[in-house]
């Protein structure tokens, strides 16, 4: 019998050593190597695997030119917001990886899928709830068309198959049986393989069990989702190497005590990476939103101080954020600064942009800000609504309704260009906004003839505030 060898795995990065350092050398993080045990397996128990797995097909080199490169074919997955993040569709033995924290909706946004794609045979593989919760749940989510029967219809329609088991051997057993068009593993931290002699969820046993799901779908052309969690540093449980396993990995994300998720794709082979799709979690389910920006604006401000419309852009979709500003004295003698749903750093370096350029004296001052809804905007475009709102709540004085603003803040308080003004402003035309504040530098190509709303371009911040404050 071989002997087993020892190395240490980065839980970070994926990169292994053969003894333990304290310093990772390729992602520079302190602490994260963890000990796997590599097994030597003899000619016959590998031989039994391959069997087990069915992998026996064996490839042979094809010129480049030989090669068909027409579009792969995908299956419609009955959601706007998922197809958009997905690329057009799930696509036919890709590997998909839906991560997010503990009860934020991952298991309900899959589940709500199966039920409406009647027509596909699914096997739903869960290691972590029973038969009876998934129909419990299934209930739940088809109670939104408020009759009983149109319930025990859908279900009785679905070709959904539930198995309730963590080996790995047996579900690829299972999966000869049924032959699905779509596999769905939840989550793939509860399986293991008895290949290897260590507990689910461990580095080794989630790397081994993803690259043999992995040689499962392309092999089959069989579709495979897998659901994954997320750990205390904010990223999927498991070694970084199970991201670079899979095909797709999307990233399930959204505050628990807000109603709205984001869908955000973080890789994607099969298309682009700037689609995010929004829903927002009911009691029956996940809503899909089409036109955030309506819901996120619906308070009115009027006479408030503190308040900014953004006109942002996630992904590449346009819509209208809410940032709100609140600026006090400092009662404890050390000024506080909050944020959130921005960058904080970013967040000082603007009010450092405020105190040098422009005068206003915020050292001494408590700064708080939030974008409201619970979501978190990375554009930069919302740099001048963040201070024109810290600046409305500094001076008590509200902006006047009706405008919208867009626009990148510079060192020295000049206000940059930013990408997709057209979408910007035909977005806040649509909901009725009267004037448009943009940079200067924006204003060339657009053809105002057909716009209902005023644009007014604005060089740097002072011009800003004059126009907004008088």
């Amino acid at each position: 019998m071989a002997k087993d060898k020892t190395a240490y795995v980065c839980s970070n990065c994926g990169y292994d050593s053969p003894k333990w350092l304290g310093k990772c050398p390729s992602c520079g993080q302190w602490n994260t190597f963890q000990e796997v045990v590599i097994h030597k397996e003899s000619p016959a128990k590998g031989a039994s695997a391959s069997k087990a797995m069915d992998t026996s097909r064996s490839n042979k080199p094809v010129r480049l030119h030989d090669i068909d490169a027409s579009a792969e074919p995908r299956i419609d997955m009955h959601d706007e917001e998922l197809n958009r993040v997905l690329g057009g569709g799930l696509v036919k033995g890709s590997l998909v990886l839906v991560g997010g924290e503990p009860g934020i909706g991952k298991s309900t946004l899959v589940m709500q899928t199966v039920l409406q794609m009647p027509e596909k045979r699914i096997l739903y593989v869960s290691g972590e709830e029973s038969q009876r919760q998934l129909k419990l749940r299934a209930d739940r989510l088809a109670s939104r068309d408020n009759c009983q029967s149109s319930i025990v219809n859908r279900q009785s329609e679905s070709d959904c198959l539930i198995l309730c088991e963590t080996s790995l051997e047996q579900i690829f057993k299972h999966i000869r049986e049924v032959q699905p068009e779509i596999v769905i593993i939840d989550s793939i931290q509860t399986i293991y393989t008895e290949l290897v002699d260590s507990s689910p969820g461990s580095i080794t046993q989630v790397r081994e069990c993803a690259a043999s799901i992995l040689r499962f779908a392309k092999e089959s052309h069989t579709a495979v989702i897998l659901i994954g969690h997320i750990n205390k540093e904010g990223t999927i449980a498991g070694p970084k190497i199970l991201e670079h396993i899979v095909d797709t990995v999307l990233q399930f994300e959204g505050d628990q005590h807000y109603m709205y998720r984001i869908l955000r794709s973080i890789k994607n082979r099969f298309g682009s990476t700037d689609e995010l799709g929004i829903y927002e979690m009911r009691q029956d389910g996940l809503r899909q939103v089409s036109n955030p920006s309506e819901l996120l604006l619906n308070q009115e401000h009027e006479g408030m101080s503190g308040i900014a419309i953004a006109g942002a852009i996630e992904g590449i979709r346009p819509f209208l954020i809410e940032v709100q500003a609140l600026v006090s004295s400092a009662v404890y003698g050390y000024p506080q600064r909050s944020a959130t749903g921005f960058d904080l750093r970013r967040m000082n370096m603007l009010l450092a942009v405020l105190e040098k350029r422009v005068g206003f004296k915020l050292a001494q001052k408590d700064v708080f800000l939030n974008i409201a809804g619970g979501l978190r905007v990375n554009d930069t475009a919302i740099d001048l609504p963040v201070i024109s709102a810290i600046l409305s709540s500094n001076m008590d004085a509200a902006i006047e309704p009706g405008v919208c603003m867009a626009g990148e803040i510079g060192l020295s308080g000049e206000i940059r260009p930013v990408g997709r003004i057209a979408q910007r402003i035909s977005e806040a035309q649509k909901l009725g906004f009267k004037r448009f504040l943009l940079p200067k530098f924006n204003l060339k190509g657009i053809d105002t003839k057909h716009l209902d709303i005023e644009l007014v371009p604005v060089r740097k911040v002072e011009e800003a505030f004059r126009i907004l404050f008088g």
